[in-house]
């Protein structure tokens, strides 16, 4: 199974921009998609952002035309570029690996290995 660590949270102001790392090490291989996830009441882990190997891609709508994807070429890294931020993105961010299922959506019930997350926090 694949460990991931994320890196790149912290305090930031609402309009600025963080970059979000995921390194992964272990048995990559059989991954089919990585995304990013963040905690939301009423919902354990909200998607965020979920990428395919051939770097097809998709977006909360909360989060479109702020938010970019982006993976290096071999499931060895996953970054999450966070532009024009507001307090409601403030969450712990979890980045994830789906190895088990062929399916391409933004459900965490659909990833199978997960980080410990980093915080992000957006002051007004």
């Amino acid at each position: 199974q694949a460990r991931l660590v994320e890196s790149g949270g912290g305090p930031v102001q609402a309009g600025g921009s963080l970059r979000l790392s995921c390194a992964v090490s272990g048995d990559n291989d059989r991954t089919f998609s990585m995304g990013w996830f963040r905690p939301v009441p009423g919902e354990a882990r909200e998607g965020v952002a979920t990428i395919l190997a051939g770097g097809s891609s998709r977006y909360a709508d909360s989060v479109k035309g702020r938010f970019t994807i982006s993976k290096d070429s071999r499931w060895n890294a996953l970054y999450l570029q966070m532009n024009s931020l507001k307090p409601e993105d403030t969450a712990m961010y979890y980045c994830a690996a789906n190895t088990r299922r062929t399916l391409f959506r933004l459900l965490a019930e659909d990833y199978d290995s997960w980080g410990q997350g980093t915080q992000v926090t957006v002051s007004s």
